[in-house]
């Protein structure tokens, strides 16, 4: 599914045109940006938790020259998906 199927899917469940839910998704996510660059955690009960990681510098191994390279500490967002979701994708 991409961004417009999914905007239909909101417009269809929720009763607002295409261009309100494009307008709400649009919102949501940058939302959920700002508070991840703030770096708070987002907890939507049933669905999911948003977050922020931190992956420390290390060593790796370039594939094609078998070289050591370093790789960049960095922080990355994660998502846990809750009971109710996980259950409901494993039915």
């Amino acid at each position: 599914m991409n961004k417009s199927e999914l905007i239909e899917k909101i417009a269809a469940g929720a009763g607002l045109s295409k261009a309100d839910a494009k307008k709400a998704l649009d919102a949501t996510v940058e939302a959920i940006k700002g508070a991840l660059i703030a770096g708070d955690k987002i907890q939507l009960i049933g669905f999911g938790t948003f977050a922020i990681a931190e992956r420390p510098a290390r060593e790796g191994i370039n594939p094609a020259t078998k070289q050591k390279i370093k790789i960049a500490a960095k922080k990355v967002a994660k998502f846990k998906a809750g009971a109710e979701l996980a259950e409901a994708v494993n039915k």
